[in-house]
């Protein structure tokens, strides 16, 4: 029986490389998702881990938990000089160094452009000649030296090649300090803690020069490494060091914060794997649909053979474990090849990601056995599965089928796929009904159960579902294509279970693709509104890198004429009742006159200095109401207040949290501006008053001027990226539904040379035999193509139900778009016919006739 089974995927090699295709596809986002993200673990690993000292001492306290090192908190507040001294002489210190370090500094190339920005930060440190942990070189120069006094600085060698200056030239830096553009000579380039900065600009700047600009006061220091000495392990000096520790500092060993810095990335990335693993398992579940038919197909045209095997002693067993081992074959070889083609999908991500900012390309790949270990059991399982309904169907292939020249094995009858599809689909509705009711503690999560059952039973009853459809272009057929038309229409009725199962492959794709359309398109115009509706102010003053931006960048805004008032807004990660949260910094008078916050409790302008106002949501998960005290803590500093006000997140209160500026003040939060809303003196040229506005940041690329229509298309900007990469991810699905057809289509020709032999000598041309089997591919893509824009359109509208507290309350469907779908549906058809068509073409007519 194994040779037999051999020889079947010999004979049959090439109707099954299209199912092989399916399972190399889906495999291949499967092992690129654990590749990437092994890769992206490993570059920043290596990235804290060179970026932390042995221990570090910094301001906070040991209940604070916002971090420590270049990757934690800054805060004003600073390390004196003299504690320095102090800590290197602990015992097991070898020596202590203070460091700053600052977000916030990029390199302006020399055509004006940033370097880096966009995701990854720019960071500002000063020159030591002290380690990092573990006696890593903290930064290792590769051209000319280090910094020595001030107007000196050294890049990262990727920051100097990417901007193109040369040792001894000028270079333009943007910060977020009191002084927003500095210019400095360039002396040395270095790589910085030994590993990939992945993306991350550094600028080194003289240590005195570094506390001017980045440190109130210009004293201090941000953070102070101490270095072990040789035998003592960071343990040992950490007792040392807290031992000698006043109140209101916090050290930390650096392995600890390494870990605890690449936890927190790991976590805010993890998205990356989330996502592309979603799309590897609708790859796999489209796949899934392909095989199915295909071995459907294969064992419904091989039942004289199955019946000789049975006739000649083999057992039911036998032969349905012979398909199965068939298609464990094939899903091990395509597991394989999807292993080494998620390779190359885990290059291009990498390069893909490059372009945004994080660079990789110095982060070797990282292929792991349980990548491959993984990869290879999803797909053999995969296939192995698809194939156990039709390999349960040969078993039952009689051997007097063997006598007849006409044995066909008889497919099943619709009932069971009735029955089971309908209960699947009361089940989802009920399932999303009860998600959009908020039944359970993830509501969300219900809804997405409901419409997985509502997709599944819609395609195990896409036969029934889509005789309709299948009519209507049955009619339209009649009337265009005569008897051509007719007897597509007939082909394609002809066996619903295949037809319905080939469209339900494309229906998923276009399902999601409508979905992600309508929520695209609702959250704009959701967007939109929520910028008419919640912004008065006339201009508004953003960051184009996601990063604060220099305050002093907003008082030159405030100094144009023609500007009556511009209202700051600044933004922190605090701790509120244990947890770190994202909080806005407002002027409570201003940010009323500028905004029209939905305040459902309470008032805004009563922010103190140490008052909070929460997200109805927020405050309600806190169990906090208007009056009750609180004590919010930001790298060591606290200070207490009430909850003075409830209110629904917008474009301006964007966080869950929001305090006073002079609540930022005290705590110590750096004063830098996330965004800045200007509204217009009555009666100002407003086109001159843009340009001045404009011409007031010209050399400052960190930061833009809009007015509101600006704003919002900046704003909508990011969803059509998003929308974008989604597209393009799900192609791949589309792309296995369109080997579907080519492969139902290609078997079908297999199936019925008699039959076409027949038509041919009645007089079918070949133009006219082309033109059949091009309409029964428009059909089933047609069909597939309606089938999902009902369902999407259906799961969009219930999703957009469901986040419409989270921000997406209008509705907005792109009917133009899901009209594109449908011809693109259609053009699909036609080109997956191209193949088959030619193949038909071709046959012999006698020979066809005489096959069996």
């Amino acid at each position: 029986m194994l040779r037999a089974t051999l020889r079947g995927i010999l004979a049959h090699k090439v109707r099954l490389l299209l199912s092989g295709v399916a399972v190399v596809l889906g495999v291949a986002f499967v092992a690129g998702s654990y590749v990437f993200t092994d890769t992206l673990d490993r570059a920043f690993t290596g990235l804290t881990s060179g970026a932390v000292g042995d221990v570090i001492v910094r301001p906070g306290s040991a209940e604070d938990t916002g971090g420590g090192g270049p990757l934690g908190a800054q805060a004003v507040r600073t390390v004196p000089a003299d504690l320095v001294a102090r800590l290197g002489a602990v015992p097991g210190a070898a020596r202590a160094d203070g460091r700053v370090t600052a977000f916030g500094t990029f390199v302006v190339d020399k055509r004006g452009k940033l370097v880096g920005g966009g995701g990854p930060p720019g960071i500002a440190v000063s020159y030591s000649a002290g380690p990092a942990a573990n006696g890593i070189p903290s930064a290792t120069l590769e051209h000319g030296r280090f910094p020595a006094r001030a107007g000196e600085v050294v890049l990262d060698v990727n920051s100097a090649e990417r901007s193109g200056y040369l040792l001894g030239e000028q270079v333009p830096l943007l910060t977020a300090g009191a002084q927003p553009r500095v210019e400095a000579t360039l002396v040395g380039t270095a790589e910085f803690g030994g590993s990939s900065l992945v993306g991350a600009s550094v600028v080194m700047f003289d240590p005195r020069q570094a506390q001017q600009l980045f440190l109130e006061g210009g004293t201090g220091w941000s953070t102070v490494w101490v270095t072990a000495a040789p035998g003592t392990s960071q343990t040992d000096l950490l007792r040392s060091v807290q031992a000698v520790l006043p109140k209101g500092f916090r050290a930390d060993t650096g392995d600890a914060t390494s870990a605890r810095a690449a936890t927190r990335i790991d976590e805010a990335l993890s998205f990356v794997t989330t996502f592309l693993l979603v799309f590897a398992g609708v790859a796999l579940t489209v796949g899934a649909f392909l095989i199915v038919n295909t071995f459907s197909i294969l064992v419904a045209q091989r039942s004289r053979e199955l019946a000789l095997l049975r006739a000649i002693g083999a057992s039911r067993r036998q032969v349905a474990r012979s398909v199965l081992v068939e298609a464990g074959l094939v899903g091990f070889v395509g597991s394989a090849l999807g292993v080494g083609v998620g390779v190359l999908l885990a290059i291009g991500i990498r390069a893909a990601f490059g372009r945004v900012g994080l660079d990789l390309g110095s982060t070797p790949l990282v292929l792991q056995g349980r990548t491959v270990a993984v990869a290879l059991a999803v797909g053999v399982l995969v296939t192995v599965v698809s194939a156990y309904l039709p390999a349960r169907r040969a078993g039952r292939v009689p051997p007097v089928a063997a006598m007849r020249d006409d044995a066909v094995l008889a497919e099943g009858g619709m009932r069971w796929r009735i029955v089971v599809g309908s209960v699947l689909l009361a089940a989802g509705v009920g399932a999303m009904a009860a998600g959009l009711a908020g039944w359970g503690s993830e509501p969300t999560y219900v809804l997405g159960v409901g419409a997985f059952g509502v997709l599944v039973g819609t395609a195990l009853l896409s036969p029934v579902l889509g005789r309709p459809v299948l009519g209507l272009l049955g009619a339209t057929y009649r009337r265009l294509f005569g008897a051509v038309g007719r007897m597509a229409e007939q082909n394609s009725r002809r066996n619903p279970r295949r037809t319905g199962a080939t469209a339900s492959a494309l229906m998923i794709g276009v399902s999601l693709v409508t979905l992600m359309s309508v929520l695209g398109a609702s959250a704009k115009a959701s967007l939109d509104k929520s910028l008419a509706e919640d912004i008065v102010a006339d201009y508004v003053v953003s960051s184009v890198v996601g990063q604060g931006f220099s305050a002093a960048i907003t008082d030159t805004v405030a100094d144009v004429p023609g500007v009556a008032e511009v209202v700051r807004v600044r933004g922190a990660r605090v701790e509120l009742k244990g947890d770190r949260e994202f909080a806005t910094g407002v002027d409570p008078a201003g940010v009323v006159r500028v905004a029209r916050p939905d305040v459902t409790a309470g008032s805004l302008e009563a922010l103190g200095a140490g008052d909070v106002a929460l997200s109805t949501a927020h405050a309600r998960d806190l169990g906090l109401r208007i009056g009750d005290p609180v004590t919010t803590s930001f790298a060591g500093t606290e200070v207490s207040g009430r909850v003075v006000a409830t209110y629904e997140p917008d474009a301006v209160l964007q966080a869950d949290v929001t305090m006073s500026l002079t609540a930022f003040d005290a705590l110590g939060v750096p004063p830098t501006d996330r965004s800045a809303f200007v509204v217009a003196e009555p009666g100002t040229d407003r086109p001159a008053l843009k340009r001045a506005l404009d011409a007031a940041v010209a050399d400052l690329p960190t930061v833009g001027v809009a007015d509101q229509e600006e704003f919002a298309a900046e704003q909508r900007r990011p969803i059509d990226q998003l929308l974008f990469i989604v597209y393009a991810l799900l192609g791949l699905a589309v792309v296995i539904a369109v080997l579907g057809i080519v492969n139902t289509l290609a078997l079908s020709v297999v199936e019925r040379v008699r039959e076409i032999g027949l038509l041919r000598a009645v007089g079918l041309s070949r133009r006219q035999l082309r033109l059949m089997l091009r309409l029964e591919s428009v059909a089933i893509a047609v069909l597939g193509a309606v089938l999902g824009i009902v369902l999407g359109l259906a799961f969009a509208v219930a999703l957009q139900r469901s986040l419409a507290d989270d921000g997406i309350d209008v509705l907005s469907i792109p009917w133009l778009q899901l009209a594109g779908f449908v011809a693109v549906a259609a053009l699909v058809g036609v080109l997956a016919a191209l193949w088959p068509g030619r193949r038909a073409a071709r046959l012999d007519v006698l020979r066809a006739i005489a096959s069996e």
